[in-house]
Order: C-alpha cells, then sequence, then structure tokens
C-alpha cells in the first residue's frame, strides 16, 4: 500500500514543472526552452547599416571610413604599420602605467590583459569547415554565373553585361578602386536608412522605372530578330 501511494506521488510530481529522481528522491529541472542561438552575422550587419544601435554604428562606420581614407593617401603597408604601431603604443603604454600604479600601491593585481590573455581564440576545425563549406557555396554559384553569361547561355543577359562593362569603363576613368569603395560604404550605411523611411513612395517610383525599362526591351526584343527569350515547350 506505501508503495502504490510513493508511485503515485512520483507520477504526480512527473506531471509538474520537472521530473523526479526515484533514487535521489528530489526534482531535477528539464533543460531550458528558451535558449537563444548565437547572433548570425548576416544579423549583426543587418543590426549595423540600419542603425539599431546609434553609438556602435557611429563607431564601426567612422572607423571603416578613415581606414578607406587613409589607404586612399598612403600605401596599405604604411596604413598597417601605422595601425599596428597604435596599437602596440596604447597596448604598452597601458601596461606599463599599470605596473607603476601596482608599484605605488604595493598592490598584485597581476597583468592588466590576463583576462583577454585566458580567451580562447583559436578556430575549432568545424567553424573552419563550416566557413570552408560557405565560400566553397557562394564561389559556385558565382561561378555558375560566370560561365552562363561568357559563353552566351541567354543572349539579353550577356548583352546587358556587356552594357554594365561598357559603362563601368566611363566610371573607372573618373574613380578609382580606393574612391568606389568609399562611396559604396557611405551608400550602405545611408541607403538602407533611407528606403525604410520612405519605403513607399520610392516602391512606387522603382515600379513605374521597371515597368518602363521592361516596356522598351520587350520591344527591342520583339524588333530584332534571336534576342526574344524562348518559351518553354
Amino acid at each position: 500500500m506505501a508503495d502504490s501511494t510513493q508511485s503515485e506521488k512520483i507520477s504526480s510530481s512527473h506531471g509538474s514543472d520537472g521530473f523526479v529522481d526515484a533514487s535521489a528522491g528530489q526534482k531535477a529541472p528539464f533543460p531550458a526552452k528558451d535558449a537563444k542561438p548565437a547572433p548570425q552575422a548576416a544579423s549583426i550587419v543587418r543590426e549595423l547599416i540600419y542603425w539599431r544601435d546609434v553609438k556602435m554604428s557611429g563607431t564601426v562606420f567612422g572607423v571603416t571610413l578613415l581606414l578607406l581614407l587613409s589607404l586612399a593617401a598612403f600605401s596599405v603597408v604604411s596604413v598597417l604599420s601605422y595601425l599596428l604601431l597604435a596599437l602596440l603604443i596604447v597596448t604598452i603604454s597601458f601596461r606599463v602605467f599599470k605596473s607603476v600604479v601596482q608599484a605605488v600601491q604595493k598592490s598584485d593585481e597581476g597583468h592588466p590583459f590576463r583576462a583577454y590573455m585566458e580567451k580562447d581564440i583559436s578556430l575549432s576545425s568545424e567553424s573552419f569547415s563550416r566557413y570552408v563549406d560557405t565560400g566553397l557555396r557562394h564561389g559556385n554559384c558565382v561561378l555558375k554565373q560566370l560561365s552562363r553569361l561568357f559563353l552566351v547561355e541567354d543572349l539579353v543577359d550577356s548583352l546587358k553585361l556587356a552594357v554594365f562593362m561598357w559603362l563601368m569603363t566611363y566610371v573607372g576613368a573618373v574613380f578609382n578602386g580606393i574612391t568606389l569603395l568609399i562611396i559604396a560604404h557611405i551608400l550602405v550605411f545611408s541607403i538602407p536608412v533611407v528606403y525604410e523611411k520612405y519605403k513607399t513612395p520610392i516602391d512606387r517610383y522603382v515600379g513605374i522605372v521597371h515597368n518602363q525599362v521592361k516596356s522598351v526591351v520587350s520591344k527591342v526584343q520583339a524588333k530584332v530578330p534571336g534576342l526574344s527569350k524562348r518559351k518553354p515547350e
């Protein structure tokens, strides 16, 4: 009779917010269900370019813009050397300052960068394999598209690429690579915010332009033989 009463208590406890260890007589909690996965790189970039955190986005934007402007004025070797030299000056100065403070106060706090030195910054084989697989997948997609365009699988798409490359020759005559990177950097941090704020009118005007371009392309394809795409049978 006592055994049946004890089993009923155990079964009723199992139906609540945990399970009972019969040998220990204690209730163990279930594993946490609200464990959130680590943030993905795409979500971090999205938070930056949409200025969700103004301080973080402003810091990243300013540092990156300063680096690009430095590369426009100096060589890559000079910029990297100055950056590493500045970092070394800061860390050595802080290390000497903390050592002097500890000597004056006669304290034994240890190395000021001990917490960072003990962190594991090694790249695991699983992470490396995942990054390699992602890079290979995107690389194969790019190679497939380039092969399709340069081997003229679709004449219209290949002509579009030819026109785009022809226009880029004029862009290259005016701007160099670093200047284009600076312009692209500014646009990446400004266009998403503007589009998010004025999404409705922008979509309306973009739709009008898209319809006009589509109409012109359709008329050209109808008049020039060989440009019309084949319809699937």
